[in-house]
């Protein structure tokens, strides 16, 4: 049996799913420990059920995906709007120092990648789908650059790319506390003890998606206009970047029209409207990983299960010792560098909500220190994502 679903009932079962994420996650403590979003559950969840149709015949699901590609476009645009230099600028010397050792981590995930593929004698760009793309792209990278790959013929990049993703949503909490506090307990180092370790401090944000903010229609279709403005510019800037003959994702000119609107906003001191535009982007971003998810061809990751395991764990081990052995020693040998050590487990293998959980779970016992709450967050939210997209595309377009 065959179902065809239009994109108003595709987008109908996508909330359904979504929703049965979400109410599975609450329902069970490992989901929610590990920060996993609702997307994700949900998406996986119908992978699953999907794989098992295929495997007794029963019925094969067709959805539109029509909206697919606008909502990642819409979502890593919301990200270019992120890119403030005056923000950078503002972080010190810190946040530069971190971002680089981000970027080396980058290179060397794809290093990583790249040659365990070629020593399981796979597609060398496969190895890619377990590096930099899902680990520190997560879920949101893995969607975008999954089907770039599978476009080149790396058959099961998307599948790959999101199990990866996933799979360091978990690792990357479970070995930020075990690098810390080796770390501490190692070096002896002198932690601190504030009665106020159990609140983050005020720059990093509230990350719980049941804080609900007061939107006003003027203010949210002043965001909308930025954001559909710089995605379609951004869509003349690509198909451009296109002529190079380079392999770029498609959303790549939307962000850096959207980087160079918030800075103008910047410098001439105007509202650039930041929360709305957060939000179009938080609300894209869901459904588009779910719809990703929901795609997913499972039942393509079998041929592929044990170098798949060991290309995954190499990615963990590197991320520990990286950050155990470098992060460390880079950012001051001390409390302080441990802190950020826990944090590059955290958004090295995830995203940036599980750097602030390492920490959090760090600093409740330990103690409270405050240029990691800072810092991460700028690293992390505003800027990785430009410096890791950029250094994927050199990666394809010189291995490929």
């Amino acid at each position: 049996m065959e179902l065809n679903l239009d994109i108003y009932r595709t987008m109908a079962l996508v909330s359904i799913v979504f929703y049965i994420g979400k109410f599975t996650r609450n329902r069970i403590s490992f989901i929610k420990k590990y920060c996993i979003p609702p997307s994700v559950v949900g998406g996986l969840i119908f992978a699953l059920v999907i794989l098992f149709c295929k495997l007794t015949n029963i019925a094969t699901i067709h959805l539109d995906t029509t909206l697919q590609s606008i909502f990642m476009t819409a979502f890593f645009t919301s990200i270019g709007f992120t890119a403030s230099f005056q923000v950078l600028k503002k972080g010190g010397i810190k946040v530069i120092i971190y971002l680089g050792l981000a970027a080396i981590l980058v290179v060397l995930q794809n290093t990583l990648g790249v040659t365990l593929a070629t020593l399981f004698k796979l597609p060398t760009l496969l190895g890619l789908c377990t590096a930099s793309i899902p680990m520190i792209g997560g879920h949101g990278t893995a969607g975008s650059f999954g089907p770039i790959l599978e476009d080149m013929g790396i058959t099961g990049a998307t599948t790959v790319s999101v199990a990866s993703a996933t799979f360091g949503l978990i690792m990357g909490s479970i070995i930020g506390g075990l690098v810390a506090r080796g770390l501490i307990h190692n070096h002896k180092l002198k932690t601190i003890k504030d009665e106020n370790s159990e609140k983050l401090p005020d720059e990093v944000g509230d990350y719980n998606e049941e804080n609900h903010n007061i939107l006003s229609f003027k203010r949210l279709m002043n965001g909308a206009c930025l954001l559909f403005i710089a995605m379609g510019l951004g869509s003349i800037l690509s198909d451009l970047i296109e002529k190079l003959e380079l392999t770029f994702p498609s959303y790549i000119g939307a962000m850096i029209v959207a980087a160079i609107i918030r800075n103008i906003y910047d410098y001439r001191k105007k509202n650039i409207f930041e929360k709305e535009i957060e939000t179009l982007g938080g609300l894209s971003l869901s459904f588009f990983l779910t719809m990703a998810l929901m795609g997913l061809r499972l039942w393509e990751l079998f041929d592929l299960a044990f170098p798949l395991i060991i290309m995954l764990f190499s990615q963990a081990l590197l991320v520990g010792l990286f950050a155990y052995i470098i992060t460390y020693r880079v950012m001051g040998k001390n409390y302080e560098a441990a802190v950020f050590a826990s944090a590059t487990c955290g958004f090295g293998m995830g995203a940036t909500p599980n750097a602030i959980a390492n920490m959090d779970e760090l600093t409740n016992r330990y103690g409270f220190v405050h240029t990691p709450y800072f810092v991460v967050p700028i690293v992390g939210c505003l800027f990785i994502d430009f410096v890791n997209s950029a250094i994927i595309t050199i990666f394809i377009n010189f291995i490929r």
